[in-house]
This record gives C-alpha cells, structure tokens and sequence, in this order.
C-alpha cells in the first residue's frame, strides 16, 4: 500500500492541547455522536451547541428519540435548517429500536442499513464512539489533507474525494487513531481555515503547499453553486384566534413544517382563496435563506369572514402555535405578529 508521510504525533499533541470544549466531546456515547455530527453538518459549532444541549435534554436516549412524534422531532430542530436531517434521525431511531434494541451498532456494515448514515458520519461513529481505526472525511479534513499534500485536483470530483479518503485512511495510526481522525476535523475548523492560519499549524514542517507558497490557491473547486432569488406574497389569515396553515408536502424542502400559504410574486396578486376576507394591514417583510435560494417573504394580515374548510389546510389556534415546527421564514412572521 502506498505510504503517505505525514506528522501524526504532532497533530495529536496539538489536538490534546488545543481542542475546544464542546458538549458532546465530554461523554462521546455512539447516540451522543450520532446527533452532534449530524447536527454539525451544514453549521457552525456555535450554533449547535444549544441545539445539541436542548436536544440531549429532549430526547436523552434512542428510545426517548423512537418514542417522539415527528412533530415533536422537527420543533427540536426548529430553526436549524436541513429537516432531512431530523426526519432521518427520527425514523432511523425508530429502525434502531425495532432491529438494534435502541442502539447504535459498532458494525460498519450494520450501520449502512440507518437511514441518513453516510460515509463521514458511520466513520465518525465508529471512531469516536467506538474507538475503531476509521477515517472520517468532511469539509475541514479536506482543506488540511489537499493543503497538506498539495492535490491540485478539483475536490468535488469523486475521483478526488477517493484520493483523499484513501489517505486518510492511510495516515491512521494504530495506537489512538480517533485522536488524529478529530484532530484533523478541528485543525481545518480552527487554523487550516478559508484563509489559512499557517503560524499556528503543527504540520507547518510537513505541509507542501505551505513550502510552495500555494496554501491560499487549495483547494481547488470547480462551479459554485447558483443562488436563486424568490419573492413570495404570504397570507396570514386569522378567524376567531385561529390561523390557516399548511403543512410542507412529502419530498420537498419544507415537508412537514408549517407555513401560511403563499405564492409567487411573478404569478399572481390577488387573495388566493374563494372566501371572504379582508386585508387588515403589511407586516414587515421577512428574509430567509435555504439550500440554494434567498427568499424575501412579503407578508400580509388578512381576516376571514368564516373558517372555511381548506384541502390541505388546516386553522390552527394561536394557543397552539408554540407546538407546531415552522419553516424558518415562517417563524419570523410568526414571532413579530400582533393580531389586533
């Protein structure tokens, strides 16, 4: 097997030194684990550190996870974007329950069969949780490893990210190999960053494009996504105390998270239901982001003559908005309105 040098007893040195104090660090259980890393993909650290702490507390084990509604799943998670990722966890925890007795397996095979289980959170698992010699490969660990071995490739290729997987792989070591797996994570979160911080690095020696002069070029990638702008006119209607909500429909962004209905602002103007109603006043406009799109929310109060039967809609009291999971931009209307 090809060999690739590299600076393993520094990189755990400065880890066990340097490593920041995160809830999750301190009892790393497989559940534990589980939900942190899941938490963390697509966000920052600091947002996830109340998130995870409420979660914990919410769902301290797999069963108390099984045992939630998705409802229930998904207010937890209120606010932190990527709902997939709650839906996974909810329905792989109840997978658990029924095949696993509530646990987490140690098997890399076994894991494959979770639902939402990739390749970077089943290697993060099983090294952290299980102490295995397994690669775990995200963002952060691709900066340091196409810095570090200066990979001029596109790391978007799949043939890049194999590369890269390989050497990862390769460098573990046999003795503590999850301190150098987590020790590259947090070398790329907190030094090897965007704009890399190289007089803080431990493997300055060893680093090639730091001795090339090319450490801000890597790595490379290839087209950046395309942002889509969308404006959309949102209906709050009110009757007697109660709102009209939808709720997202299965497969799209927004499955299962309530919204006020909407529409585009390109296709029509006017008040999209057949009932009566009038406009009681503009509320403030709302902006929120998602996956590839910006979004600017023009909301509007309106009050129903009747509580009309709507297909797929449903009035919900004020009194029980607080138990409903809403969509992010949904939310924000939802906090700021005052109904006369």
């Amino acid at each position: 097997m090809q060999k690739f040098p590299f600076e393993t007893e520094s990189l755990k040195k400065w880890f066990l030194q340097q490593a920041r104090q995160l809830p999750w660090r301190g009892n790393p259980t497989p559940y534990a684990v589980w939900v942190s890393e899941v938490m963390l993909q697509q966000t920052q650290v600091a947002v996830v550190k109340d998130y995870y702490l409420r979660w914990m507390a919410r769902f301290p084990t797999i069963q108390a996870l099984a045992d939630a509604s998705l409802d229930q799943v998904l207010k937890m998670w209120e606010g932190l974007g990527y709902y997939s990722r709650a839906r996974n966890l909810h329905a792989a925890a109840r997978f658990l329950v029924e095949r696993h007795g509530g646990q987490l397996p140690s098997d890399r095979d076994a894991l494959l069969e979770v639902k939402g289980l990739g390749p970077y959170t089943i290697g993060a698992i099983l090294s952290f949780a299980f102490h295995k010699r397994a690669a775990a490969v995200d963002g952060n660990v691709i900066r340091v490893l196409s810095r570090y071995f200066a990979i001029q490739e596109d790391v978007q290729k799949t043939t890049t990210l194999k590369t890269i997987w390989k050497i990862a792989e390769t460098i573990l070591p046999e003795s503590e190999p999850w301190v150098v797996v987590e020790g590259l994570i947090e070398l790329g979160a907190s030094v090897c960053k965007r704009q890399a911080q190289c007089w803080e690095c431990p493997l300055q020696n060893g680093c090639l494009s730091f001795s090339q002069g090319i450490q801000d070029e890597l790595p490379k990638k290839g087209k950046k996504m395309e942002i889509t702008v969308l404006c959309r006119d949102v209906f709050v209607i009110e009757h007697q105390g109660s709102l009209l909500l939808k709720k997202g429909d299965q497969g799209k962004v927004m499955a299962d998270l309530y919204e006020f209905p909407y529409i585009e602002r390109k296709l029509q103007k006017r008040f999209p239901f057949d009932f009566d109603a009038c406009k009681v006043k503009d509320l403030p406009q709302v902006d929120h982001s998602f996956t590839r799109y910006r979004v600017k929310l023009h909301p509007t109060l309106w009050r129903a003559v009747e509580k009309m039967e709507i297909p797929d809609h449903e009035w919900i009291s004020l009194s029980d908005m607080d138990q409903r999971p809403f969509s992010s931009g949904h939310k924000k209307i939802l906090k700021g309105l005052q109904v006369p």
